[in-house]
């Protein structure tokens, strides 16, 4: 039987490529069907390749730091188990692996190796992995090498087949601290990177941006580019949901064992609210509108080097204590960076809880494809006119930001005002179950 292709999954909506942070099996090991075959990177998740079949792997076309589209072949395994005894890593690991600029570019060939001339021994002597003795860099690895006036003979390869990755070069140049999520080069050990930035004096940091930062960058960027945004705010008076949730608070960690935070009952108004104007669940496609049948509450879930957006599918049908359990899972698989490639998947609108760090008021940017994404402000105390007189109330801002392609104001408005409708009527006969 011939090896079967293991090509890289779709890794969520408009998801296109992912970076292999690690392979967990190597040439020669047997992996069983569901398996973890290796840990993927993208701009919304970290997540674990399940593997489509059992059997033996063969070999490995996508090495550790490398960008591969979805769909692209990334390894191949002999289901017939038999693989191991007959090639075996040894063997396996002669084959050709793609540099990294072949799988940035989707559309790029995988060609065969080039003919390498064999290497005197001399030259080999005390070389640090097999992979610089056959002069195999890519070209990032080159250019961030040429950058940082690293000589790549003395830096140790921890990729695949030894071969030298960013992440290597970077440890090399922070003079052996290991490399971490967002690795920095002072301007002292960095002189040619130092020279090409304006302004940066000796003890600045070049901060290098890891894969996720670089990929919320350029997603970011790609959605003020391609999507119209405009923005909205109200005022709410919540009042009346403090008090509900000041009454019910300990009872409530005590029986369910989660918090009653403010968050499922603003997610449980804006699910209603998607349902009353399904105009705003939807998204933009080439000139398409797609409503959205499901509703699918994505979350902004910050952890302390990046930003994911899990979802909670159907929120419109959970009850309030539904919508605290769900929140409370999401976010802590999302900072202990367990989420499945499934809790990323399925989200038509987002929810920010910016009140949470004090903020009051903000302009989110829309996470595409979707149409839409609100942010819950802090709620704070002032003095409001009710009936004429003063009052000290507590009051919220809710700031909807909206792709101008699929949604007008009117709508906008109109969606607003069901929220803070919603979030209004929230009192002591509210039901959490």
């Amino acid at each position: 039987m011939a090896d079967t292709p293991i090509l890289m999954p779709q890794l969520g909506e408009s998801v296109t490529e992912g970076t292999i942070a690690r392979w967990l099996k190597q040439p020669g090991e047997r992996v069983e069907k569901y398996e973890a075959l290796a840990e993927v990177i993208t701009d919304k998740v970290n997540a674990e390749i399940p593997s489509p079949v059992a059997g033996v792997i063969t070999r490995i076309l996508a090495p550790e730091g490398a960008t591969v589209a979805v769909r692209q072949e990334i390894c191949r395994i002999d289901e017939t188990g038999t693989a191991a005894a007959t090639t075996g890593p040894a063997t396996e690991s002669r084959e050709a692996v793609p540099d990294e600029a072949t799988f940035a570019n989707p559309s790029a060939p995988i060609l065969p190796p080039a003919t390498t001339p064999a290497t005197p021994p001399a030259a080999t002597a005390g070389a640090p992995s097999s992979a610089r003795a056959a002069g195999r860099y890519s070209p990032a690895v080159l250019k961030l090498a040429q950058e940082n006036n690293v000589d790549l003979s003395q830096v140790v390869g921890t990729g695949f087949e030894g071969r030298v990755t960013r992440k290597d070069i970077l440890s090399y140049v922070e003079k052996g601290r290991p490399p971490a999520g967002q690795a920095g080069i002072t301007a002292a050990a960095a002189p040619q990177a130092a020279k090409d930035i304006a302004g940066l004096e000796p003890g600045d940091e070049v901060i290098q941006a890891d894969v996720i930062r670089r990929r919320i960058a350029e997603r970011m960027v790609q959605s003020k580019h391609e999507a119209p945004h405009a923005w909205s705010v109200v005022e709410a008076d919540v009042t009346g949901l403090v008090r509900l949730r000041q009454a019910h608070k300990d009872e409530f960690k005590r029986r369910e064992g989660v918090d009653l935070t403010y968050l499922p009952f603003v997610i449980k108004a804006v699910g209603e609210s998607l349902k009353e104007f399904p105009w705003v669940n939807s998204s933009w496609n080439n000139g398409t509108i797609i409503l959205k049948r499901r509703i699918g509450i994505s979350l902004a879930v910050a952890t302390e080097t990046a930003l994911v957006v899990p979802v909670i599918k159907d929120a419109d049908q959970k009850s309030i204590s539904g919508l605290a359990h769900a929140v409370a899972d999401l976010a802590t698989r999302a900072r202990a960076g367990k989420l499945t490639l499934d809790d990323i998947s399925g989200g038509t609108f987002t929810v920010d809880n910016t009140g949470s760090f004090g903020s009051i008021m903000s302009q989110p940017i829309i996470n595409p494809p979707q149409a839409a994404i609100i942010t819950f402000e802090a709620i704070v105390q002032r003095p409001v006119v009710r009936d004429d007189a003063i009052a000290i109330r507590s009051m919220v801002n809710l700031c909807l930001s909206l792709d101008h392609r699929v949604l007008d104001g009117v709508v906008a408005g109109r969606f607003l005002e069901a929220v803070r409708r919603r979030l209004e009527s929230y009192g002591p006969e509210t039901s959490l179950y």
